[in-house]
């Protein structure tokens, strides 16, 4: 007991160490990165709850053995009791043991042995992920689920592409899922999750969740889906199992007054029964489908490897070759891998750029100074967060590492562009289902001030390395021209958002995809118009 309290200010003092760049609200799911500290948070958790489990196991081997000595005592001691306390000794001891004796026990007994697991605990929980990491998680569960077309039971199974770590979802998980979509009012997730949870129930999972409560959520979530005759059919599976349920009764007579009342409604117009409802099905699947945005769905399905627009003609145009930039005297030499991915915005993607070495040092510089990414309000100007960017981003210059330094000049060395007035490089990590929503990089012209602090114009190209391979998503797609570049550890893309005129390219409007499975690291560095001048001449033609 003694050493297990002496160990604890160490214990304490190196769960410190080990979180000291944590902080709360400290978003953990938009960075995978991040999170990985969290695993080693909860082994440290487990090693100390072990050691609690030690210790109370210690004081009842303590607690049993006095016992097992006192039974046999005072079974052989009852027999004769008086013949017993005939020996002084024995009489002598009698006192000892119940004037001293017992009162160690009872300090044995009432001794706290959660003290070490108890401050451990407390000291981690100041850096435990909040309801809004819980919540950001789930709703980038659904949002994988919606992109990549994947059932609630694909899911719950752990069957996702790519996944080397099959976990399973328990009824509380899938419970929960439904749950959080209730309370957004998105009673298509709540049936698909709750279905899910109803599913296992019935196949026999043992749950403190019960099929009651998941009943009651079902029936809800349908009917505000317009479909009250499946309403109907749950709430009455409710009440067979709690008859007296208050809010199930009431349920019950207004979905069956609400389908007498259609019911008669099609019969006044002609109608059989139930046509009416499957007709407004259709119009309603319609509408939904025509609601859309085009941009959206195009978006998903180059996401999911759909979609792509190239043709085997222009297929047949596209190249790969070893580059030297017109001999610059670094590559002639030891010329890069190059090679063509798409023709028109022309995007090229340079093989084997980054060394392994300078992938982890970019990262270890990269990981303290890890923040959510932000994006800036087109109205005000003010950088913040948005749903549709769940990553976290830090900027390096060269006064971080030489390193850095080396890497801007091979960007520069392979372009032909000026580094001196393009941005810092900029290091991201994506979070759960991580993902960036199609966006431009340039600034339009209804956006005239977008770059205005700077003082180096709009940005001219976009340079893009591939810091991890990523099992499944994480592509860079642009759904205007349906092209999808999938990531490759250690390359790097380069395209031009401006026409060597300097209007935009809407061309390479872009998104990076939900992160299905995997860990997407990459980093970019945006340069800007000012410097190029001789680098790249303007055109006096618009589109050129």
């Amino acid at each position: 007991m003694l050493s297990f309290r002496m160990e604890l200010p160490y214990l304490c003092l190196l769960l410190l160490n080990c979180l000291q760049s944590f902080s709360a609200g400290n978003d953990f799911y938009t960075s995978i990165g991040q999170m990985t500290d969290l695993l080693y948070t909860e082994k440290d958790l487990v090693t100390s709850l072990k050691d609690y489990i030690r210790a109370e196991e210690t004081k009842l081997e303590k607690i049993k053995v006095w016992a097992e000595k006192m039974e046999s005592m005072s079974a052989a001691a009852t027999l004769d009791p008086e013949g017993y306390l005939g020996n002084p000794v024995n009489a002598f001891k009698l006192m000892k043991r119940l004037n001293t004796e017992w009162a160690m026990l009872e300090s044995l007994v009432l001794s706290d042995t959660t003290d070490g697991f108890v401050s451990n605990l407390t000291i981690q929980r100041q850096y435990f992920p909040t309801d809004e990491d819980q919540t950001g998680a789930a709703k980038a569960l659904l949002r994988l689920q919606d992109t990549y077309r994947l059932t609630a039971n694909t899911m719950a199974t752990g069957d996702l592409p790519g996944a080397k770590h099959k976990t399973f979802m328990t009824v509380e998980d899938c419970y929960e899922l439904g749950k959080i979509a209730y309370s957004d009012v998105d009673y298509y997730h709540t049936e698909l999750w709750m279905s899910q949870a109803l599913k296992q129930l019935e196949q026999g999972e043992e749950s403190n969740i019960d099929k009651v409560t998941v009943l009651d959520y079902l029936s809800y979530s349908i009917y505000q889906q317009g479909e009250i005759d499946r309403a109907l059919d749950y709430t009455k599976q409710l009440l067979k199992l709690d008859s007296e349920h208050q809010r199930a009764n009431g349920n019950l007579k207004y979905f069956e007054f609400q389908l007498e009342k259609q019911r008669k409604a099609d019969e006044a117009e002609g109608k059989e029964p139930g046509k009416k409802e499957t007709t407004e099905k259709k119009e309603k699947s319609k509408k939904v489908s025509n609601h859309q945005i085009p941009e959206r769905k195009k978006y998903e399905m180059l996401c999911r490897g759909e979609g792509i627009k190239m043709t085997p003609r222009r297929q047949s145009r596209l190249f790969c070759r070893y580059y030297d930039n017109n001999h610059n005297p670094k590559y002639v030499l030891a010329p890069v891998k190059q090679q063509d991915e798409w023709d028109r915005p022309y995007i090229v993607r340079y093989l084997d750029i980054l060394s392994e070495a300078e992938i982890e040092k970019v990262k270890q510089l990269a990981k303290p100074r890890l923040r959510r990414a932000t994006i800036s309000n087109p109205i005000t100007g003010v950088l913040e967060t948005a749903p549709y960017r769940i990553s976290k981003s830090a900027w390096l210059t060269g006064y971080e590492d030489p390193m850095i330094d080396v890497i801007n000049q091979r960007i520069e060395d392979l372009t032909g562009l000026e580094m001196d007035t393009a941005e810092e490089l900029q290091v991201a990590n994506y979070g759960v289902g991580g993902q960036y929503e199609p966006h431009f990089d340039f600034g339009r012209k209804d956006e005239p001030d977008a770059f205005k602090e700077l003082g180096t114009g709009n940005r001219i190209a976009t340079w893009l390395f591939y810091m991890s391979d990523v099992a499944s998503g994480g592509a860079t797609v642009f759904p205007d021209v349906g092209a999808a570049v999938w990531p490759k550890k250690g390359s790097a893309v380069f395209w031009y958002n401006l026409f060597p005129s300097g209007e935009g390219d809407y061309r390479t409007r872009h998104a990076a995809c939900p992160v299905l499975v995997g860990n997407k690291w990459v980093s970019n560095k945006w340069i800007h118009e000012r410097g190029q001048e001789w680098r790249r001449p303007c055109s006096l033609n618009e589109t050129d």
